[in-house]
């Protein structure tokens, strides 16, 4: 999503990728992040690294609606405080002991993160699904060319001869996130094809990036 100077919002991760009681690794423009869901369903994005000794919280572990470090079992709640330090059963950790917390919101199947302070929600795609996320090495200009379409003010790519076949990209530094996406009630065969279309446009897409550093 681009960056308006004020706050913007960035497509992190599906909603299936993350069920009650799990972590997993995700990146910002503000750098890496755990993102968690409690096993009440609430999700939380902190910062991937436990004040502690610096592990990443994105190898821990979800236990009720707590996030712990696997090294040293320090937990923090979804507002970023530290709530248990196993080593000092009887502590109430100090508030000065926490993890900083990101603004994430669900819609649609997709995480979203902010960026600032956006100004409104997150894009609503109200007649699209996702299906996967894959990870490219390449840039967008480079998806862009080999996909035959430009990215929209929302960062959606449709593809010129598959029209109901969607990209939603996502700039991680020097990789690009993208979200497939297709219309409602696609047939199975259709949701193959895609699978299929996307893991194409990533190869070509990645070949164009090394011919161009050459």
């Amino acid at each position: 999503m681009p960056f308006d100077g004020a706050g913007s919002w960035a497509p992190v991760a599906l909603s299936s990728d993350l069920p009650p009681g799990t972590v997993i690794p995700a990146w910002t423009a503000a750098g890496p992040i755990a993102l968690w869901r409690s096993q009440s369903g609430r999700v939380t994005a902190s910062a991937d690294r436990c004040p502690h000794r610096g592990m990443r919280l994105s190898h821990g572990f979800v236990r009720g609606e707590a996030l712990s470090c696997i090294y040293h079992g320090w937990s923090y709640s979804p507002s970023g405080g530290c709530i248990r330090i196993p080593a000092h059963p009887d502590l109430v950790p100090p508030e000065t002991i926490r993890v900083a917390v990101q603004r994430v919101e669900e819609s649609g199947g997709i995480l979203w993160i902010a960026a600032g302070q956006p100004a409104t929600q997150p894009p609503r795609f109200d007649k699209l699904i996702p299906l996967r996320s894959l990870t490219m090495e390449a840039d967008v200009a480079a998806i862009e060319i080999v996909a035959g379409a430009k990215t929209d003010a929302n960062g959606l790519i449709h593809l010129p001869d598959f029209p109901w076949i969607v990209l939603l990209l996502a700039p991680q530094g020097k990789h690009t996130l993208l979200h497939l996406m297709i219309e409602q009630d696609r047939s199975p065969t259709n949701r193959l094809t895609a699978s299929r279309i996307a893991e194409s446009l990533r190869r070509r897409a990645e070949e164009r990036q090394r011919e161009g550093a050459e």
